[in-house]
This record gives C-alpha cells, structure tokens and sequence, in this order.
C-alpha cells in the first residue's frame, strides 16, 4: 500500500494524543519516517451535539459512524477510538486490527475524595447510564443531572458550582497529562465501562490496512477487551444499558468481572468468574441475567429473546 498512511480519529484533544500514539507505534513497528502516518481529523456526530444524552440521540454511533463512512470511502487507511465509545455492533467489513496497551482503567471522582463525603442530596455531573446507577447504588440521595462535553468543559462547569462533583476515566486524564486531578474510585465500588482505558485501531477487513496495524497488536489488551465486548453482545447492550465490566488476562486464565443494574442502581447483579477465552464470556453473560433480579432482567431478556 502507499504511504502516507492515513489515520482517522475525532479532532478532540485527546483523541489526537490517542492518535499521534497509534502513529509512533506504527511508525517504530515498520521503521517508518514520521512523516509516513498522517492524522486526518473528522468532526463525528458526538462531536456536534454535546447538549443530550448520547441514548437519546443515536447512542455510540455517533462517536462512529463518520469514522466508518470515511473507511468505507477510502478517505482513510485506519481509524483510531476509545474503545469504550465503539457500539457493540459494528459493521462486518470493519475490523479491529489492533489495541494499544491498556491505561488505568479506574473512574476517577472530581470535586469531592469520595462519594461517602460528597454533602447530601448533592449534585453529580455525568451522562453515562452505567455512573449513574453505581453512584446511585451507594448514596440513593444524590441528584445525578446530564453533563456532556470535553475534559476542560466538564472541568469549568464544575468550578462555576453547577454541580458538586463528576467523573472522569483515569485514562483520559493520564494521556492529557493530568493526572493529579481526582480521586480513583476503588473498582469494589465502580467497576469500569467495557474497553474503557484502551485505545483501539479498526480498518476495512482483509486490507493491507489491516495487515499493517495488526502488528502493533497488544494481545493482553485485546483479549481482556475482546472478553468484556462479548458479555455485551450477549445482553445486546447499547449505552443506554447501565453495566460495568472489566476482564484481566491471568496467567493461564481471564478473570471477567461484570455487574448490571437497573436506573435507579437499587437492584443489581454481579459475577466474578474465570474464563479460558474471550468467547467464553458469552456464557457468563447468560449466567448473569439468571442470577438476576426480575427488575434487573426485564432491561435485558426482552431484546435478548427478540433475537431469536
């Protein structure tokens, strides 16, 4: 394939930091010169709307669709995300080709040290159905109100007292190069989004493209993510479906850790279990939704029984 290699990725700034990443490790892997990977920036549907809740406006796609058109196109060789921001169901000519080695997966609490302090009946910024219902399973009294935008804006809102406090993924904070800001929330408490602190690289599937990102592959990374991505496919997750999930590859096994909840965070689920493979994680998904609260099961068994 001809050089320069094109790499697509959200023009945010740590999307680009995410990117310029992916294009050192390409560049190191096939003692490339630097200016063999170009970053195209594209301005993705996520990006224009920032005011609404992302399950009310088209989910994950929105951080997506852009990205895949401009794939499909061939505007770009690659395209760089957030994996926690890739829906569970992608197109079959797109592929993962790659992950770069996972960052800190914990969720990281600003304005207060923890939720046990934060005063009562206070108010927490966050948009994401899977925050909401953990912050709610530990302090029923918290007003949780939407809050969207990029790290600088969520951090300006909350110095202007709009709220008492908001989460951020430690990753993100990391790669800005501010990792003094926050508390890490302990994963007993909140356990993180599935594929969240990884960064994943996708191209059309069988391309040369594909070929050449394959071999920046972490495979430790992939398999936990891989894991977590098919417990969510069992339960035909989408972001309006509040679950937490995080897979670590053991020595010989990958322990899956996952919980569900309802909204409100009052019922919830969870299961902590070995598995042998990524595929294996399917399986614990069913065991998970018969453990459940029929409360908890009625978010997931109607969509999941509509399949068949």
């Amino acid at each position: 394939m001809q050089l320069p290699f094109r790499l697509g990725s959200r023009g945010s700034p740590l999307a680009l930091i995410q990117a310029r990443s992916v294009a050192s490790a390409l560049c190191a892997a096939h003692s490339w010169s630097e200016d063999a990977v170009v970053i195209v920036p594209i301005r993705t549907s996520g990006d224009k709307n920032r005011h609404q809740a992302l399950a009310d406006i088209g989910g994950k796609a929105l951080w997506t669709k852009e990205l895949d058109i401009a794939l499909t196109t061939g505007q770009i060789d690659a395209a760089v995300h957030s994996m926690k921001d890739v829906e569970t169901f992608r197109p079959s000519h797109i592929s993962i080709a790659a992950m770069l080695p996972r960052e800190d997966v914990h969720d990281r609490l600003i304005g207060t040290p923890s939720l046990e302090v934060l005063p009562y009946s206070g108010c927490v910024g966050t948009a994401s159905p899977r925050r909401a219902a953990q912050i709610r399973r530990i302090r029923p009294d918290i007003e949780i109100k939407l809050l969207r935008g990029n790290i600088d804006t969520r951090l300006e809102k909350l110095a202007n007292r709009q709220f008492d406090a908001t989460l951020l993924a430690a990753a993100g904070l990391i790669r800005l190069g501010r990792n003094d800001v926050g508390y890490d929330v302990p994963l007993d408490q909140m356990l993180p989004a599935a594929g969240q602190g990884a960064i994943g690289i996708e191209a059309l599937a069988d391309s040369a493209a594909w070929e050449k990102v394959s071999i920046i592959d972490h495979y430790p990374t992939h398999l936990a993510v891989q894991s977590e991505r098919q417990l969510l496919l069992r339960l035909n997750a989408d972001c309006h479906s509040p679950i937490a999930v995080f897979a670590e590859v053991l020595e010989k096994n990958i322990r899956l850790r996952a919980c569900l909840y309802t909204e409100n965070g009052k019922f919830s689920a969870s299961i902590d279990k070995e598995i042998s493979q990524p595929s294996d994680a399917f399986e614990v998904g069913s065991l998970l939704l018969n453990q459940s609260s029929p409360e908890v099961q009625a978010l997931f068994l109607p969509r999941v029984l509509s399949e068949r």
